[in-house]
């Protein structure tokens, strides 16, 4: 990265701090009016991430900087950090997945070698924590058969809960033809599988902020093409058994189901495509509640999923602890208003994982 990129990239960092602050602020209002009684059941946070050696060290052997392709760098992770948060937050159980950036470039072997070693770290991390850790794998996606013996490996031996999956992997997306023999393993499985963007290949880095800082808007965008082009493929259909988690409120589907679903009929008449049930596969879908559910996100997903169907999801280390405290109470506050405590902090997520 060139010294004035670092340096707009450190400026954007300051101006999102600032940011938070008033975040912090106005959720410090929030717990304000009132704590809501949590229920007792296990209460699952089904996205959050734990930088370990194994990733950091692995993104250095594979000649990938972090800084370059987010635009900001990993977070500050520590397992201690992370259960002082969780105790906090009154989390019991927290699903770890590997964030972004996707390990893959284009060294299948060294992906591969780097896959298994941050697989490894995060099974022996668990068993560590049994009862407040378990993980989902790292696949080193675009090797199909280094995938498949990665999804074996991990959850035959390592006790993965199921797989990570990037929204792409140097420009193959979801949906794509070279992923459906891995569909058909996690489908044979059931397996627990959970989606986290990793921006496009190709983006417009120079005069727009959205391509210098990728979770402004990079990061749902990708989200949301991936989901769109899964969606198209059919896959969802043909692999029901697959359990899919959306990250992001849903990310952009909320607006593009309806647009979708109108260009896949025209698409299918017109012997483009093949027919889609929009509503069966959306139905099927998880999504977690990372980012910023209130007020707005979480009303905006409703229109396409029900409370069945969603997961709480802090996005821990990437949103300061203090932060995710503040986000958490207005959340606390929207699902107790609604009866939905219960469901979205325990129901749903242990349907998933056991």
């Amino acid at each position: 990265m060139k010294r004035r990129d670092f340096l707009k990239v450190g400026a954007l960092s300051a101006l999102a701090l600032l940011g938070m602050g008033e975040v912090w602020r106005s959720d410090a209002q929030a717990a304000s009016a009132g704590a809501v009684k949590l229920p007792s059941g296990r209460k699952i946070d089904i996205h959050a991430h734990a930088m370990l050696p194994a990733y950091t060290e692995g993104l250095k052997k594979l000649g990938i900087d972090p800084l370059a392709e987010e635009g900001f760098p990993l977070p500050q992770w520590s397992a201690e950090a992370h259960l002082a948060f969780m105790a906090e937050a009154g989390i019991d159980y927290t699903v770890l997945s590997l964030a972004t950036p996707h390990i893959y470039n284009g060294d299948e072997a060294l992906t591969c070698e780097v896959a298994r070693q941050i697989n490894e770290e995060m099974a022996t991390l668990c068993r560590q924590y049994p009862d407040k850790f378990g993980f989902v794998a790292t696949v080193p996606f675009p090797s199909i058969d280094g995938s498949l013996q990665e999804i074996a490996y991990a959850m035959d031996k390592l006790g993965a809960l199921g797989v990570k999956v990037p929204s792409n992997a140097r420009g193959i997306y979801l949906g794509d033809e070279r992923w459906e023999e891995i569909y058909a393993e996690l489908n044979r499985r059931r397996a627990l599988t959970i989606i986290h963007p990793s921006p496009a290949p190709q983006l417009p880095r120079q005069g727009t902020v959205t391509g210098k800082v990728m979770a402004l808007y990079e990061y749902p965008a990708d989200t949301t093409r991936a989901m769109v082009n899964l969606l198209a493929s059919g896959m969802l259909a043909r692999y029901p058994q697959v359990r899919v988690v959306v990250p992001h409120c849903g990310s952009f589907l909320p607006y593009m189901k309806q647009r979708a679903k109108a260009m896949f009929q025209m698409l299918a008449g017109m012997k483009m495509m093949e027919p889609v049930d929009m509503e069966q596969s959306i139905g099927s879908l998880y999504f977690d509640l990372a980012g910023d559910p209130t007020p707005d996100a979480l009303p905006m997903l409703l229109q396409i999923t029900d409370q069945a169907h969603i997961l709480y999801g802090s996005d821990y280390p990437y949103v300061p602890a203090r932060a995710l405290l503040g986000k958490k109470t207005a959340l606390d506050q929207e699902l107790a208003r609604r009866g939905w405590l219960e469901q979205v902090y325990c129901q749903n997520s242990q349907r998933l994982i056991h």
